[in-house]
């Protein structure tokens, strides 16, 4: 499906743990060549943050083995409300100028 998102939910990763950063919940957002993987983390306290990893295929030169370029933002709990307000706000801009965009190209069609 190209320029869109699937979703899927992964749970083998949901058992593991890695150190203090066990996963508890996660989702994979496979979009194109990229995947971003949305983890629920548990560290030692108890305490759940959000993990968001970008990892992107590398296509080298023949015979060489695929690399992944992968890159992370952790996302803790007391900065979630103010996350998904910046989420928000840019998606509602963004809805605003395709809205406007659309509209021109319809006035622009009837000329």
């Amino acid at each position: 499906m190209r320029g869109g998102f699937i979703m899927e939910e992964l749970t083998d990763k949901t058992s593991g743990s890695s150190g203090d950063k066990e996963i508890v919940y996660s989702k994979a957002i496979k979009a194109g060549k990229r995947i971003y993987y949305l983890d629920v983390k548990k560290n030692l306290k108890d305490d759940l943050f959000i993990a968001i990893t970008e990892s992107k295929r590398n296509h080298t030169k023949e015979g060489e083995s695929v690399t992944f370029e992968k890159h992370k933002i952790f996302l803790y709990k007391e900065d979630f409300e103010k996350f998904m307000d910046g989420m928000n706000e840019i998606m509602r801009f963004i809805k605003e100028k395709k809205s406007e965009s659309s509209f021109r190209k319809n006035l622009d069609g009837e000329l």
